[in-house]
């Protein structure tokens, strides 16, 4: 092996040694070589919206720290989960620390002592349950998840203007019929937003003719919040609720933002029982990054482990290409090892 070989070698070791693995709320640091007396700090890795350090040093008591970097954004309040892992395939936690609703500023707030004795190689692994900030207004802190991926008002009297056109029915020209309820809508609005919308209107078809859009895979509530985001004037808290139908309305009537707009959401919220519905909604819209991150969540950070039973369910209904796909990503996980 030549030199320049030997170096490129020695400097990927390098920055391996300090690297987080993340994904949208979980983070990994896997440390494999850790002799004592000995101290250890991460490069930066990004949860949310701040950048985040971790460090490690063991001595008579170990300790491990977790702080953000100092920025312009408000200091996060924050509740997570951290759990020590053996690096040899285990999936149990030799030791495992859980800490709600702290005002994390620098790394003397949070410091955690660790009376097990710490191995050369271990995982250092963080669930990241909620991140807050200090409402502008007062109050209680405010979820700064929940808010990430709302699309932002950029006219907010003319949104509303336009929302009082569809709630209270003014000069609507077209009915839509849900499953089980029917609403009025403009075509205009309608035909603006959405290219199929639009096809409908140009050409002589029955919902031209009749003024008539039958959307009988819709309850009438979801389909509510499909219309109040065509007219831009969607709660969140709406939004939060019908999320996979509103993907399904993407999807079927080509809006791409409301579509990236799921798509972000969906990705935001992963957890041990949604993660393989989100994965099958992934697969079915093709939504590259909601199946990565599910990948990883299963895999790479072993939740794989600890939900049996719904693996088990999703084996017998999933589509047997993505099912290959996902037991290859064990194999490489396995590999690794």
């Amino acid at each position: 092996m030549n030199n320049n070989n030997k170096n490129n070698k020695n400097n990927y070791f390098v920055d391996s040694m300090y690297r987080v693995e993340t994904t949208s709320r979980l983070a990994q640091w896997k440390i494999d070589n850790f002799p004592s007396c000995t101290y250890r700090k991460s490069d930066p890795f990004n949860i949310a919206i701040w950048n985040w350090y971790l460090s490690v040093e063991r001595n008579r008591v170990s300790c491990l720290k977790l702080y953000p970097q100092i920025s312009n954004h408000d200091l996060p309040i924050a509740s997570f989960i951290i759990r020590l892992l053996p690096s040899a395939g285990a999936h149990n936690p030799f030791a495992l620390s859980e800490t709600k609703d702290k005002l994390l500023t620098n790394t003397e707030d949070f410091v955690w002592l660790i009376e097990t004795p710490l191995p050369a190689k271990f995982i250092i692994h963080i669930e990241f349950l909620d991140l807050k900030i200090s409402c502008p207004k007062g109050g209680d802190p405010c979820s700064i998840w929940p808010n990430i991926s709302m699309p932002q008002r950029s006219n907010a009297a003319t949104l509303e203007s336009l929302g009082r056109m569809l709630t209270e029915a003014i000069h609507t020209d077209i009915t839509i019929n849900a499953c089980d309820g029917s609403i009025g809508a403009h075509r205009a609005i309608l035909a603006a937003r959405s290219p199929v919308f639009h096809s409908m209107f140009s050409y002589n078809l029955t919902e031209k003719d009749l003024s008539t859009i039958n959307i009988s895979d819709m309850p009438i509530e979801a389909c509510q919040a499909f219309l109040y985001y065509l007219y831009g004037n969607l709660k969140h808290e709406e939004f939060m609720m019908h999320r996979l139908a509103l993907l399904h309305a993407a999807d079927k009537y080509d809006i791409c933002d409301l579509r990236e707009a799921c798509h972000e959401s969906l990705l935001e919220d992963i957890d041990e029982k949604n993660v393989f519905d989100r994965l099958q909604n992934a697969w079915l819209y093709q939504l590259p990054k909601l199946k990565l991150g599910c990948m990883q969540y299963l895999v790479k950070f072993g939740k794989i482990f600890y939900i049996r039973d719904d693996f088990t369910a999703f084996l017998q209904g999933a589509d047997r290409d993505l099912i290959s796909e996902l037991f290859h990503e064990v194999l490489d996980a396995c590999q690794g090892l």
